[in-house]
C-alpha cells in the first residue's frame, strides 16, 4: 500500500497540455470533487467554493486573464476554479460560522457557544486574523490548497493528470467571476485553478531536493 501511494506521487506531475479527445467519466470526476470535499480545514468550517468551468466560451474569457493555462483551459476534460471565503463569512461572528456550528457540525447550543469562543480566541489573539481583511483571506485561501492536493493526488491515484494553476491576474479574475459567474465577491475570491485531464505526451523524469536538504531530525 505504502509503494501504491508513492507510485502516484511518482506519477503526478503539472500537465501543461492534455489529450483533447480523451475525457473524465462523471464518476470519476465526482470522486474527485469528493476528493476536496472530505479535505480537512480549520475548525471544520470548509472556507471553499468549487466552480467547474465546462463551458468553452467562459473558458475563453477566462484565458484572456490566466496566462498560467494558456494550454490547459483549451485542453483539459475538466477545469476548477477553487475560491476562498472572505472574512465577511470567516469572522467569529459571522452568520456562516453559526450555520456550519448549528446546521453542519450539528452542535448543541452551549456547546456552540464554548467553540465560538475558542474560534475568537484563535482569531483575535493566536493568529490575529481580524487585524484585516486581507489576513482572514489569506488564511481562508491557505486551507483551500489541502483541498488542491488532496484533489490532484486523488486523480493521480486513478491515473488522471492535472495542473495547478496560479498564473492569472488575480483582480480580473475577482471582476470576471462577478461578471459572468454571478459570484458574490463579498463572500469569495479566487483562490486558485486546477485542471483535469489525460496526458498527451510523457514527462520527464521527476526532480526534487533530497530528503536530508529539507528535513531535520531533533
Amino acid at each position: 500500500m505504502k509503494q501504491q501511494f508513492i507510485d502516484m506521487m511518482q506519477f503526478r506531475h503539472a500537465c501543461k497540455v492534455f489529450d483533447e479527445t480523451r475525457k473524465i467519466s462523471d464518476a470519476d470526476f465526482l470522486y474527485i470533487l469528493e476528493c476536496a470535499r472530505l479535505s480537512p480545514s480549520s475548525f471544520g468550517f470548509e472556507p471553499w467554493k468549487f466552480l467547474i468551468v465546462q463551458d468553452p466560451s467562459l473558458r475563453e474569457k477566462l484565458k484572456q486573464h490566466t496566462w498560467g493555462a494558456q494550454g490547459t483551459l483549451p485542453t483539459a476534460s475538466h477545469f476548477v476554479i477553487t475560491l476562498a471565503r472572505t472574512a465577511k463569512s470567516m469572522h467569529f461572528d459571522s452568520d456562516y460560522i453559526e450555520y456550519m456550528m448549528k446546521q453542519i457540525h450539528h452542535i448543541p447550543e452551549q456547546g456552540r457557544i464554548a467553540r465560538k469562543s475558542y474560534y475568537k480566541e484563535f482569531q483575535l489573539h493566536d493568529f490575529k486574523l481580524t487585524q484585516n481583511d486581507k489576513t482572514m483571506l489569506d488564511w481562508a485561501m491557505k486551507q483551500t490548497y489541502i483541498a488542491l492536493a488532496n484533489m490532484m493526488s486523488g486523480a493521480a491515484f486513478i491515473k488522471i493528470d492535472s495542473c495547478p494553476i496560479e498564473g492569472f491576474n488575480e483582480e480580473k479574475i475577482n471582476t470576471l467571476l462577478a461578471e459572468e459567474f454571478a459570484i458574490d465577491s463579498a463572500e469569495f475570491r479566487v483562490a486558485h485553478m486546477v485542471a483535469f485531464g489525460y496526458r498527451k505526451e510523457q514527462p520527464g523524469d521527476k526532480t526534487r531536493l533530497k530528503l536530508e536538504e529539507i528535513s531535520s531530525w531533533y
